[in-house]
């Protein structure tokens, strides 16, 4: 596309319909607000309902149309978008997709916000890790979900705990769990937000359930609606508000906040804070290149340490890889779930 900065035109693939549709409208919203004060910039939004084919088509009509790309929701849709990005020469900024393989799979291509699903759980098992006392649980069952992105985050969990001490139980997606465990026992769920609640339902009515619970699933406020009583179960993201965040580059949090409430009525979870961060980092290493060609886009990219209301941005300058930032553990209390 062009190599000026005036009259920025940013497209964006969202998942508005089908199985991620609660995400991408999460997206979007923030995307609009972080618009609201861009008003050089246009923003261009199709829905690739979920679907793989679909988006491929997205992706192509936007770069046909747009200076800027921002992928799709989800592992396995930004997997395929950066497989288009990298057949068009054309840059992806990945706000959504935190699988290690998504990440870098295509350098020079795919700019990835994101901490990858490998260090997902680190900030959960460190916690595990330094509990004492005699119900301090002594093993750690890790159930993993179907698909790369479960597969990936589980193995980062089962990495993590031997490298602290932490004894583990690895099950796949559906596998039974320990209906008479012989010792205090900890879950840790890495599957699709419908996957964890099924998973976690179980474990709860099993004649000995954990004693600590983490999930994927647990990091996002609809959790609290499709769980009886989420008290005390802990929840890993890539975000979470409330957090303080010092902003270099776009919204900062009290404001972003303020205007999602006042649009949706509640606070955000992590998919529009990342998504309207990613706007402000890419349309900001436009303005450092100076244009939006590929090459260009990725220098500045590569070179750029930063913070957004998102947290830390810096990227593996050979892979495109996040290495700044780090997932948020939170833990749901009487008033709702809370950072830790």
């Amino acid at each position: 596309m062009g190599s000026g900065i005036g009259g920025l035109r940013l497209g964006a693939c969202l998942s508005l319909s089908g199985e991620y549709a609660r995400f991408g409208a999460q997206a979007r919203l923030g995307l609009e607000i972080w618009h609201s004060s861009n008003d050089t910039v246009k923003l261009i939004v199709e829905d690739d309902r979920s679907r793989t084919e679909v988006l491929d088509a997205a992706v192509r009509h936007l770069a046909a149309r747009c200076d800027l790309l921002l992928g799709p929701y989800s592992t396995h849709l930004t997997r395929r978008a950066g497989h288009v990005a990298a057949v068009l020469d054309r840059l992806i900024w990945n706000h959504g997709g935190s699988g290690d393989d998504v990440e870098a799979a295509h350098p020079g291509h795919v700019v990835s916000v994101p901490t990858p699903a490998s260090r997902y759980a680190e900030p959960f098992i460190r916690h595990l890790a330094g509990a004492a006392g005699p119900l301090a649980p002594s093993r750690l069952w890790i159930v993993q979900g179907r698909g790369g992105f479960g597969r990936q985050v589980a193995s980062g969990a089962e990495a993590t705990a031997h490298s602290l001490g932490v004894r583990t139980v690895r099950l796949g997606p559906g596998e039974p769990l320990p209906s008479a465990p012989p010792e205090a026992w900890a879950l840790f769920c890495t599957g699709s937000f419908e996957e964890d609640v099924e998973t976690i339902r179980r474990a709860r009515a099993l004649p000995t359930p954990p004693r600590t619970v983490c999930a994927v699933a647990a990091g996002v406020r609809e959790f609290g609606e499709a769980i009886d009583d989420p008290h005390g179960i802990y929840g890993v993201g890539q975000w979470f508000p409330g957090g303080g965040r010092e902003a270099e580059l776009g919204p900062a949090e009290p404001g972003f906040l303020a205007a999602y409430r006042g649009h949706a009525g509640v606070l955000p979870d992590y998919p529009a804070a990342q998504a309207a961060a990613t706007a402000a980092i890419a349309t900001h290493c436009a303005r450092l290149a100076g244009g939006t060609g590929r090459d260009a886009l990725w220098a500045a990219a590569s070179g750029l340490e930063t913070t957004t209301l998102f947290g830390d941005f810096k990227i593996d300058p050979g892979t495109g890889v996040q290495v700044g930032h780090r997932a948020t553990l939170t833990r749901w209390g009487t008033g709702g779930p809370a950072a830790i």
